[in-house]
């Protein structure tokens, strides 16, 4: 018995524990969940949900969104990634790796999943970010299962091959480019390996004024 409860757990035959928790730190049905989520007291990884928030698409005069330009949508997204991998590195630690989720659905838009190379470094990260804000928004960090990005992001995706789209319950991960991650010491993907030598977006060093994106506090009324 106890064998295979440890053969089946986490997966789809476990009726127990939220398989889709433990491999993507989140869950569409939340709280409302017929599973457990076992919630992790201590992990390399910590999750801040809803963190990444892109650009607001305008709307023309014919009441339709009008296109945006990957290019700006890139570089808004890496100057966001930049921001976000000094800090961490200032306040926990050495990182491993850092993703940001690009769905669409409440549970995973703009999820940042940030693994750090020892426990100790994400819980002072963490304690660091409890009770902080970014870009006006209260900052709400947990720690997070996610151990290995492999088993959680969507492989179809990364080969433009998913039919779900932005609501899939699998991660679909915002491209980082290998000069980013080269940059932060984190570890290289799949993905990165397929796209070395085609990155369009590799930039100079990061800029340096933030006064936008506050990590101290709300702003003043």
């Amino acid at each position: 018995m106890a064998e295979r409860l440890a053969r089946i757990y986490g997966t789809e035959e476990d009726k127990v524990n939220c398989p889709f928790y433990l491999k993507m730190g989140a869950c569409r049905h939340g709280d409302r969940c017929s599973r457990i989520h076992n919630k992790p007291v201590i992990s390399q990884t910590i999750l801040i949900q809803n963190m990444y928030m892109p650009p607001q698409q305008e709307i023309g005069p014919d009441g339709q969104p009008l296109p945006q330009d990957p290019r700006a949508l890139q570089e808004h997204f890496e100057d966001f990634f930049e921001d976000l991998c000094e800090e961490l590195l200032e306040i926990g630690g050495d990182l491993e790796t850092v993703e940001v989720c690009q769905n669409l659905s409440d549970h995973l838009r703009g999820n940042v999943y940030a693994k750090f190379d020892t426990e100790d470094a994400a819980q002072r990260a963490l304690t660091s970010l409890m009770g902080r804000f970014y870009a006006g928004r209260p900052i709400l960090p947990q720690f997070s299962p996610v151990l290995d990005f492999r088993e959680a992001r969507c492989r179809q995706f990364e080969e433009s091959e998913c039919q779900r789209g932005g609501y899939c319950n699998f991660m679909h991960l915002k491209h980082v480019s290998s000069k980013l991650r080269r940059r932060y010491g984190l570890a290289r993907t799949d993905r990165d390996d397929r796209d070395r030598g085609r990155d369009r977006y590799d930039r100079g060093p990061p800029p340096r004024d933030y006064r936008d994106r506050d990590y101290r506090g709300p702003p003043p009324p």
